[in-house]
């Protein structure tokens, strides 16, 4: 706030209105009263869930968003029935996509709809923090058989028109 002695984190300062990014937000402010550091709170690639069946887990752009901002992206999909079901037949299909900035390789934005998204998405969400690249999916070696493993065996993209996504 612009009064020193008054701070305010969560919903009311208008980020990102999830109870993990209030937590964090709490905690800088607790490092700042009493330890006179000076750490900023990291509003990008903040992940997130929801807790429906199927869940679905999201962290950086989408696709949209990517496209208002202009930028040029290639898109990566797939949508597989997680091999672990391969045995039963049982049919619980997940959609996965990476949103890619063409020009600096780095991923921007991970999605998917499926069993686990939640707990998928979160290791994700730090490789994107630490700037991974799609070169860097491309070259990490998947767990199998696993969903995770999808993310890093993606190979067919497209990219977004932006004119054409404009009109």
């Amino acid at each position: 706030t612009r009064e020193p002695s008054i701070y305010a984190i969560g919903d009311v300062i208008d980020r990102v209105a999830l109870t993990p990014v209030a937590l964090a937000e709490g905690e800088i402010v607790v490092q700042s009263l009493f330890s006179q550091s000076n750490i900023d709170m990291n509003y990008k690639n903040v992940p997130t869930t929801v807790f429906s069946i199927p869940s679905l887990g999201t962290v950086g752009l989408t696709e949209n968003k990517a496209v208002e901002l202009d930028l040029d992206v290639d898109i990566y999909t797939t949508t597989v029935n997680p091999l672990k079901h391969s045995l039963s037949g049982r049919e619980e299909p997940a959609l996965l996509k990476l949103v890619v900035d063409r020009p600096t390789d780095r991923v921007i934005g991970l999605h998917m709809v499926g069993p686990d998204a939640g707990e998928l998405v979160q290791g994700f969400a730090v490789a994107m923090n630490c700037g991974a690249t799609k070169a860097d999916f491309d070259k990490t070696v998947g767990i199998h058989p696993t969903l995770a493993e999808e993310f890093v065996t993606m190979r067919t993209k497209r990219k977004v028109a932006i004119e054409a996504a404009s009109r």
